[in-house]
């Protein structure tokens, strides 16, 4: 977008919430809204990173619907986690084509988390599966991917939604999808595993309140009654996604035509 604004995507964090980013990109495209680059974490960083490797929105659409998913969980005796993740590994080497980030048909930023430091980690060099494998480990659940001298969990944990990072990256306008936050939460506790992700998004809570005013376009899809661990929704999450997306195409491009004129 040469003399144009520069536009940014933010995917927040979400499980399987963060489904409703590929409903969401679905409608972009369709309404020919273009983009620079993308910015996201854990859930929202893997449909970001999958789409920019090439991937069909609608043909991963259906993928997941008809996938299950529980084949990509290899439990282990705890250490550092209960599952091992060598097969979500193996499964983005599959749809991201083992590419790296210089490999993509545009540019994604991928938020981790060193559990070292305590400090958000940005990522767009290297292995996009390795640093989608980072970003989406939920800390308890997942074992952690270690690089270098940095222990790396769930992107969630030190910035659920990265619309500073997409700011701090040059970027004009910014259409933030936020999965976690909107209306019609419903809590439940089966497991483990709700209450790890239910604690997430409180911790989450105020960075949300902090940063979200910094968006200039929010999109909130439906989707907060439905269990973070539902991937077995997908299609109605996808289909909220798109619902979301819709009713924000004509004030995303009346701020991008405001944007260009005010830069011509």
């Amino acid at each position: 977008m040469t003399g144009n604004p520069r536009v940014a995507i933010v995917l927040g964090a979400g499980s399987a919430r963060g489904l409703a980013h590929i409903g969401v990109l679905q409608v972009l495209r369709e309404n020919e809204i273009d983009f620079d680059f993308i910015v996201g974490s854990s859930m929202g960083a893997m449909v970001g990173s999958i789409y920019a490797c090439g991937a069909d929105l609608y043909m991963l659409d259906r993928m997941i619907e008809h996938m299950n998913t529980r084949l990509l969980v290899d439990i282990m005796v705890p250490r550092m986690g209960f599952i091992a993740g060598n097969r979500i590994s193996e499964f983005l080497d599959l749809v991201t084509k083992k590419k790296s980030f210089a490999q993509l048909d545009f540019p994604v930023t991928v938020i981790s988390t060193d559990l070292v430091t305590g400090q958000k980690v940005v990522m767009s060099e290297g292995s996009v599966t390795e640093a989608v494998r980072a970003s989406i480990s939920i800390p308890g659940v997942f074992v952690p991917l270690v690089k270098d001298d940095m222990v790396l969990v769930d992107g969630a944990v030190s910035d659920r939604l990265p619309i500073e990072v997409a700011r701090e990256m040059g970027a004009d306008l910014v259409i933030a999808v936020d999965v976690t936050y909107g209306a019609g939460k419903k809590t439940e506790f089966d497991g483990a595993m709700d209450v790890i992700l239910t604690a997430l998004e409180i911790m989450g809570q105020y960075h949300f309140d902090a940063v979200n005013v910094n968006a200039d376009i929010l999109i909130q899809p439906a989707v907060r009654h439905i269990n973070p661990r539902d991937f077995d929704r997908s299609r109605e999450i996808v289909d909220q996604g798109r619902r979301a997306a819709a009713e924000k195409v004509a004030e995303i491009k009346d701020q991008i035509a405001l944007l260009k004129g005010s830069q011509s």
